[in-house]
């Protein structure tokens, strides 16, 4: 498959950040993409609504649905699903990007965020996929990607932030599993995952402006998004991938187009392999 015409792209938390990039970047190809998140009227402080990454979608090429979704309602995922279906006649792709962060650790982590992160990661991961699963079992190329690390048991990635790795790791586990369950369906189910920190609100707002200047334009995960969703889905399911990886892999060489400080020194991202 050479582009995503005329395919539809669910995907969750897409009103900023990479699922708002990766929405883009179907949208270019002429694809159907939903944009789903909390926010239909603008924030104080973050920028974008569902509505405005609408229109952006439909200005680079692409048909777009906005649908105001908390994904921590499981009628409120089931109902955003049969709308997209009736909508665009199927589903073709769900992208698992909502994602909530808190860097805390045990002592420092109340019960009203461990339900936030569980809720959001691994819970809206799983329903999301539950819903659309039918759906995608009608698709000629059907994907379901998953914005989650590779699953690294070492101690060090959980003890700074407990709650946070076993809901992200949640949502690696679900794709785990799932690409085992539906490989007779011809599902792809993937992780991606940055290498670098990536300049999205998260990081500007839980880590130092340094680490942010270090990081890459959520555009290079788009793009890697992008290239795994062409691959025949009958082949490639139940990988852990790295964004630069695959680009490396699609013959990607000017990694400076990516950096928010093109030539400086790269912060690497949780959960991956740190020089």
């Amino acid at each position: 498959m050479t582009d995503l015409r005329n395919k539809t792209i669910f995907i969750t938390g897409s009103s900023r950040g990479i699922g708002r990039e990766i929405a883009l970047r179907c949208a270019r190809d002429g694809a159907n993409v939903v944009i789903t998140g909390k926010t239909a009227e603008p924030h104080p402080k973050l920028p974008g609504t569902i509505h405005s990454v609408a229109q952006e979608a439909v200005a680079a090429g692409g048909k777009a649905l906005a649908i105001q979704l908390d994904v921590r309602d499981e009628a409120a995922i089931a109902a955003a699903v049969e709308q997209t279906a009736a909508h665009f006649g199927g589903i073709d792709v769900l992208v698992n990007n909502a994602s909530a962060i808190s860097l805390t650790p045990t002592l420092q982590t109340p019960a009203k965020r461990l339900d936030l992160m569980w809720d959001v990661n691994m819970r809206a991961t799983f329903l999301a996929s539950q819903a659309c699963i039918p759906h995608l079992r009608k698709a000629a190329n059907p994907h379901i990607l998953t914005l989650s690390p590779p699953l690294n048991m070492e101690a060090k990635w959980f003890s700074p932030h407990v709650a946070y790795t076993i809901s992200k790791f949640g949502m690696s586990m679900c794709a785990l599993g799932m690409a085992h369950e539906f490989a007779a369906d011809g599902i792809a189910v993937n992780c991606l995952w940055p290498r670098t920190t990536i300049a999205t609100a998260a990081i500007e707002f839980n880590f130092p402006e340094a680490i942010l200047r270090a990081s890459r334009k959520p555009a290079i995960v788009a793009d890697a998004a992008h290239a795994i969703l062409l691959r025949d889905s009958k082949t490639f399911s139940g990988n852990f991938f790295i964004d630069e990886e695959v680009l490396r892999a699609s013959g990607v060489k000017d990694f400076d187009q990516y950096a928010v400080s093109p030539g400086g020194q790269l912060y690497s991202d949780l959960f991956v392999w740190q020089p």
